[in-house]
């Protein structure tokens, strides 16, 4: 019988191992994905917003060559922290189902099933796209995820978005010879954008190297354009590939299957803001999945700080 089983192996999910780990417990991480399986689907040439010290977790130095490190630097900092701790994780596992028992959970992944007092799930919301649900959204050229802009050279891209990866996409897809259309439903771009990335995509739409339309909705996507509309009217496109970058969202489904009651409002889980456990005794929930909607309230620099308050709270509970 284990202590704890994580679902979840990004930096929240590996500062509760670490923890767990260093207080004794018996726990096991377990990940669909490889290690920080999110921060790998991040555009190829990122960089965090935060300095090295406040991404680290377990006390292990985060050195970079850059005030703000890039998303490779990234993946190798958090791969050196498992091995630094030999962490006991199952990557490319699915957890399928957590059924709560009289005394303890039994989760069934895609290889096995297991036996734990107490759940923690630090799953993120980057898998979970936020759907146009409009037609054509299915076709091979459309994507939910920018990694490059190499192969798009000398096409027409559209970019669906205005937030901060909108932007990078669009930026990196114009400058290496794609013809770039950014379109948001909105008024404009959006302030969370990074302030020395906002001036540049202000400028280059300013100048018409980037087009965009804003309070334009799109309709429906076709495999040769793109249809569009907004107070002027209907709006074809001939476009080759589109990247709706619209956002992402926890897995709400899979948190109430496991009985997680969600805010009416921003689909949070509901849970003790003290000890972070959900109303299901035993079920706690780390980083950014917190937030439900709102994920530009939980990042690294804090969602790394819950493996102490989890594990301090599971401690305090068994001593009870």
């Amino acid at each position: 019988m284990l202590d704890i089983i994580i679902v979840g192996a990004g930096p929240s999910g590996l500062s509760v191992a670490i923890e767990a780990q260093n207080k004794g417990l018996e726990y096991l991480l377990i990940e669909k994905g490889g290690i920080v399986h999110s921060i790998q689907n991040f555009p190829a040439e990122m960089t965090f917003f935060s300095t090295p010290e406040l991404l680290e977790v377990g006390n292990v130095p985060f050195t970079s060559a850059h005030m703000r490190p890039t998303r490779a630097e990234g993946l190798e900092y958090y791969s050196r922290v498992a091995a630094h701790y030999h962490l006991k994780c199952r990557f490319f596992e699915s957890v399928i189902s957590i059924i709560r028992t009289e005394s303890s959970f039994t989760v069934k992944t895609s290889r096995m099933e297991y036996q734990a007092k107490n759940i923690v799930l630090a799953t993120g919301y980057y898998d979970n796209p936020n759907y146009l649900n409009i037609a054509g959204e299915e076709l091979p050229k459309v994507s939910h995820y920018y990694k490059e802009p190499y192969a798009f050279y000398g096409q027409r891209v559209m970019v669906i978005g205005a937030k901060n990866s909108a932007a990078i996409a669009a930026l990196e897809l114009f400058r290496h010879g794609a013809s770039v259309t950014l379109v948001h439903r909105g008024n404009g771009l959006s302030d969370k954008i990074k302030y020395w990335i906002l001036p540049d995509i202000e400028n280059r739409i300013k100048e018409n190297s980037i087009k965009a339309f804003f309070n334009t909705q799109v309709i429906s996507i076709e495999e040769k354009s793109v249809l569009l509309k907004n107070e002027e009217g209907e709006i074809e496109l001939e476009n080759d590939f589109v990247f709706a970058l619209t956002g992402y969202h926890p897995d709400y489904e899979f948190l109430q299957s496991c009985s997680i009651a969600l805010d009416a409002t921003t689909c949070a889980p509901i849970l003790d803001p003290v000890t972070l456990e959900t109303n299901v005794s035993g079920i706690y929930a780390a980083g950014s999945i917190i937030s439900g909607k709102n994920n530009n309230s939980i990042f690294i620099e804090n969602g790394r700080l819950h493996g102490k308050i989890i594990v301090d709270s599971i401690l305090k509970s068994t001593k009870r």
